[in-house]
């Protein structure tokens, strides 16, 4: 039978190989239409789903390593905030910066160092303390400096020393000379919540 002589009106009447051939045509137009219409949208939507789980499952387990450790980074915290309220402490107030600079030349004076210049200069704030610059320039040994410095760092509160500078002359028959000492001491200030801003 000709492909012509087929009348759809009448597809009984077809012979079997021609209706296997419509019903195997048949079947895949309405699986093409089934996955591109569906079924690929479903996929699409499993696929974000799938991403969506692993990152989930990834900040689940961040959180749950964060949670088993909750107790160990409270202790860490109250360790931190009891560190910062001690240095905080040595960071004298306005009124204790007067005892400090006193205590600075003292200490010089009991190394056995002649102050040559002691000269503070205006404070610098900066984020939550006020740096308080003091211009010295000592004359002495060079032990007595080691133990000027010394003395410093022992004091009760935070004093760093900055652009040290050492020189002098060392004269004949002389094998101690005094020697001079240029730098500049920097003490701090906690700067309260006013002056802050």
């Amino acid at each position: 039978m000709d492909l012509n002589e087929l009348d759809f009106n009448n597809i009984s009447e077809w012979p079997l190989a021609a209706k296997v051939v419509l019903i195997v045509f048949g079947c895949g137009v309405i699986g093409f239409a089934w996955y591109h219409f569906i079924t690929s949208g479903q996929i699409e939507q499993l696929e974000r789903a799938e991403q969506k789980e692993l990152e989930l499952r990834q900040s689940f387990e961040q959180k749950q390593h964060k949670a088993a450790n909750l107790e160990q980074y409270r202790q860490q915290l109250a360790e931190m905030e009891e560190t910062f309220g001690a240095m905080l402490r040595q960071l004298p107030d306005e009124t204790e910066v007067a005892s400090l600079l006193v205590d600075v030349s003292q200490t010089g004076v009991a190394a056995g160092l002649e102050f040559e210049l002691f000269q503070p200069s205006a404070e610098e704030n900066k984020d939550f303390y006020a740096e308080l610059p003091i211009r010295v320039r000592v004359r002495g040994r060079y032990h007595a400096f080691a133990t000027f410095i010394s003395g410093l760092a022992a004091l009760p509160r935070i004093v760093t020393v900055h652009n040290i500078e050492i020189g002098g002359e060392r004269r004949r028959g002389e094998p101690e000379a005094p020697m001079t000492l240029a730098a500049i001491v920097k003490t701090y200030r906690y700067l309260d919540e006013p002056e802050a801003q």
